[in-house]
């Protein structure tokens, strides 16, 4: 049996103060021309760099059924003044309408492999009725998006958001409006529009302000933020839960031990209850990912069980942990896709991921962004946890990577290059039997270098 439309173009219109011009079902929701398909209510955002109405008739010849504008249009379609506000509007009403349980989930690291994590987990007990945000959807637009997206009858919701500024939260959280909000970590990042990381903390502690009465704040015990974040989650959460290595975190490790698959096998205590897991992604910072999930998890109710099980069938995600096995001339390499993001810590706990791969360590490293006036001493920085990854050869790229190259000299062979275009021209110092991490800012672009290793171009 099809799954019910997710808006009647009477909803939307009621939901965002629009007049429609024609009775539609819309069964998906997306701004991005390019992902529209047949059912899909299409966003006609207007902004800076383009215009969402110039890409109208590529929706429709693409199966929108309505389109949401902000002038004439022949074509089913709900006309308001603002589509910006609008979008906002539906993810209100999608909000308003559920009664399932919200999780939010923000940090410097770690947000979108626990929300990944946190979906797993639930929609393993009930099949087909967790939603979550997809890719990074953790913005302005993306959160609007991601709650618009949201079946009526979901049980659980997971919605990631992300901020760069001071307030950004603050707004995303009250649209969210969150049963349970965590943070899975503070670190530098974002730290040129921040002038410590106490301030970046305060900004990440903005989500607990969304939390609805009674709700739970899950809180990283270790940090060294952890009092600042209990302050800010005290005026608004029913009950504060923290997580950790340390012995005094409400949810913690008792054991943990590294299996040959590369995963964690935990035993983990909880306010409620134990639970022995495999985590199948390898790292201590996935061990703290899924102490954060599980504490979620035990807050909304979900099977615990189930939710150890999920952890232990979790791949790695694209950019995120993704591991696959490049062809190379006379042999295989493994390369570790982290490509989408870095900032020190996230580098630090990747790196020490590779320290325990088989085979030559060989590091693809871009440069790491919105550092701020501290970028080269956070560049610089990188050379210690390389150097105790036993990284043999690197691959720098970007300008800001100079620190770094300087810090090398002499102590690791590498290049250095401008740019991912560069960068590709150098993939021959890979050789069979290398283990190969390749991450940086998303920016970079060295998603490229990795679709060429997987495409076996080199």
């Amino acid at each position: 049996m099809p799954a019910p439309p997710l808006w009647s173009s009477d909803e939307i219109a009621r939901a965002v103060g629009g007049v429609a011009t024609a009775e539609f079902f819309a069964r998906g929701v997306t701004f991005d021309s390019r992902e529209v398909g047949p059912g899909d209510l299409f966003v006609a955002l207007s902004g800076e760099a383009t215009d969402g109405h110039r890409f109208l008739d590529q929706a429709f010849a693409q199966g929108a059924a309505g389109a949401l504008v902000s002038r004439d249009e022949a074509r089913a379609s709900v006309r308001v003044a603002d589509t910006f506000a609008a979008l906002e509007d539906l993810g209100r009403a999608a909000r308003a309408r559920t009664e399932a349980r919200i999780i939010g989930v923000t940090g410097s690291v770690g947000k979108t492999s626990a929300k990944e994590a946190l979906f797993a987990c639930l929609d393993r007990g009930v099949p087909g009725e967790a939603h979550r945000s997809v890719k990074s959807y953790n913005n302005h637009t993306g959160v609007p998006l991601s709650l618009a997206r949201m079946p009526a009858a979901a049980r659980y919701g997971v919605f990631e958001m992300g901020m760069n500024h001071p307030g950004e939260l603050a707004h995303l959280t009250t649209l969210v409006r969150p049963h349970v909000a965590i943070v899975t970590a503070i670190a530098p990042a974002h730290t040129e529009f921040f002038p410590d990381e106490s301030a970046i903390a305060d900004a990440k502690g903005e989500i607990f302000a969304g939390l609805e009465p009674g709700g739970v704040a899950i809180i990283p015990y270790d940090s060294p933020h952890r009092d600042r974040l209990i302050a800010a989650a005290t005026p608004y959460a029913g009950r504060i839960v923290t997580f950790g290595t340390d012995r005094n975190a409400d949810v913690r490790p008792l054991e943990t031990m590294r299996v040959p698959t590369g995963g964690t096998f935990v035993t983990a205590k909880l306010p409620g209850s134990e639970l022995s897991f495999t985590i199948a992604q390898p790292g201590a910072h996935w061990v703290s990912n899924a102490l954060a999930v599980l504490a979620a998890v035990e807050a909304v109710g979900a099977d615990l069980g189930l939710a150890g099980l999920a952890l232990a069938e979790m791949g790695g995600l694209q950019g995120r942990g993704a591991r696959f096995i490049a062809k190379l001339l006379g042999g295989e390499a493994l390369v570790i896709d982290e490509s989408y993001n870095a900032n020190p810590a996230s580098m630090a706990a990747t790196l020490a991921v590779l320290a325990h791969e088989p085979g030559r360590h060989v590091a693809l490293l871009g440069e790491m962004r919105e550092l701020g006036e501290k970028s080269a001493d956070y560049h610089a920085a990188l050379a210690e946890p390389i150097l105790a990854a036993n990284v043999e050869a690197a691959l720098l790229v970007g300008e800001a990577m100079a620190p770094l190259a300087t810090a090398l000299e002499g102590r690791v062979d590498f290049v250095h290059v401008r740019d991912t275009a560069a960068a590709l021209d150098h993939l021959a110092m890979i050789a069979p039997g290398d283990a190969v991490l390749v991450k940086g800012s998303n920016g970079v672009g060295l998603a490229r270098v990795v679709a060429s290793l997987a495409g076996g171009k080199i």
